[in-house]
């Protein structure tokens, strides 16, 4: 079967709605709505970084305009949703959890051989979780015997609760973002699948939720949600379920093949509402800087791990969207206290924005304000003062 040829602008419009970014509220209202983001996406990804609204939130919110961000912990709660890794942290839905057994047989596999102290440590930790119930970081007395030399340089207890963690010995809750570790049969509902799935199952699960988050995918990134699996097979179940018909071969015009799609985009008709959206850097459509420069012609990196000489737009840009155009970025910031979100620097890209576009953007401005318990808006510094200013006259 000869792949299918998309142009650029079917490709975007299948990312987009792959994404849930294609029209306002695709999900519905509420928290039911957030549970359908997450089981369609198969996962957010879950970022500590607090300039903004944690990413986590600012994603959902994206896509879910009246969210609120207890209804995450509820679902945790509710035993919907579960946190662990994929190629990062993040949310997925609880009837997933099978397939999160091979990354932690994974992480197990890299872990250096541990002292025997290091051993009997995490013995008693496990112990006192078992005996008392679920307990945070700050319940174990302060085993550090030297000072801290940085960031990640954890104390004893914290490192055998991560271990235990990654490992799945332990699950994870959040309470006010601070991790609550506990065992997995009681977070684990009775009716959810606990066996190990097979590698080909892994393999073709990985696959199915790359691809419908995705939209369409280079293998590289399929591939990636499985970086901490030794020895998947992904690309030789990707080969066979191109041959099954389940998945086929895509040609975009003027990129590298394969590409790879849902069939069920084939005779899919979409339209794009041209809505505006402030997402986030660790947003599903973002995190793959290739991609961006492949299907939107949008080059874009996160600045908060590059040296601040060599930033060129801020430390925590967000890009925005309009449509399938990312028209410009904003290096914002929440100041809580005051109630007011500063943007260090609205930088817009080289896009001709009519005035109903600039009206789109300003609102979803003002809507990422208000998310962020911010009643003012104010730019520091831009590129165009004839578009920043029409936005900030929409503001008022």
């Amino acid at each position: 079967m000869k792949p299918l040829i998309l142009t650029p602008q079917e490709a975007r419009k299948i990312i987009l709605h792959a994404a849930g970014l294609s029209k306002r509220s695709p999900f519905g209202k509420g928290r039911e709505a957030v549970y359908k983001l997450i089981d369609h996406l198969g996962f957010i990804q879950l970022d500590a970084n607090y300039v903004v609204e944690r990413a986590h939130h600012h994603a959902i919110f994206s896509r879910v305009p009246d969210y609120k961000p207890e209804w995450l912990e509820e679902l945790e709660a509710d035993g919907r949703i579960f946190e662990f890794f994929t190629f990062v942290a993040g949310y997925m839905p609880m009837y997933d959890y099978r397939f999160s057994l091979p990354v932690k047989k994974g992480f197990l596999a890299r872990r250096k051989t541990l002292t025997q102290a290091e051993i009997n440590l995490m013995r008693k930790v496990l112990d006192r979780v078992e005996r008392e119930g679920p307990l945070m970081v700050r319940d174990f007395d302060n085993d550090r015997e030297v000072a801290s030399s940085g960031w990640w340089d954890w104390r004893p207890s914290k490192m055998a609760l991560e271990r235990l963690y990654l490992d799945g010995s332990l699950m994870i809750t959040r309470k006010d973002f601070q991790k609550v570790y506990d065992l997995p049969l009681n977070l684990i509902p009775d009716d959810i699948d606990t066996t190990m799935p097979t590698p080909e199952e892994f393999a073709r699960h990985v696959i199915r939720r790359s691809l419908q988050s995705l939209g369409i995918a280079y293998a590289k990134e399929i591939v990636w949600r499985a970086r901490y699996v030794k020895d998947h097979v992904i690309k030789q179940e990707l080969a066979e379920l191109v041959k099954e018909g389940e998945i086929c071969q895509v040609t975009v015009e003027g990129l590298k093949s394969p590409l790879y799609m849902s069939p069920r985009y084939k005779s899919k008709k979409i339209e794009l509402s041209g809505e505006a959206y402030v997402l986030s850097p660790f947003d599903i459509l973002n995190v793959f800087r290739h991609r961006l420069k492949d299907f939107f012609n949008f080059d874009y990196q996160i600045e908060c791990f590059v040296p601040e000489p060599k930033r060129k737009y801020g430390y925590f840009s967000l890009p925005v969207l309009v449509g399938d155009t990312f028209v410009a970025r904003m290096d914002a910031k929440a100041d809580r206290k005051q109630r007011s979100l500063t943007i260090h620097n609205l930088h817009f890209e080289s896009v001709k924005l009519t005035k109903p576009m600039l009206g789109r953007i300003s609102d979803a401005i003002k809507a990422y304000a208000a998310f962020n318990h911010c009643q003012q808006v104010i730019v520091k510094k831009t590129n165009n003062k004839q578009y920043s200013k029409a936005i900030m006259d929409g503001l008022t």
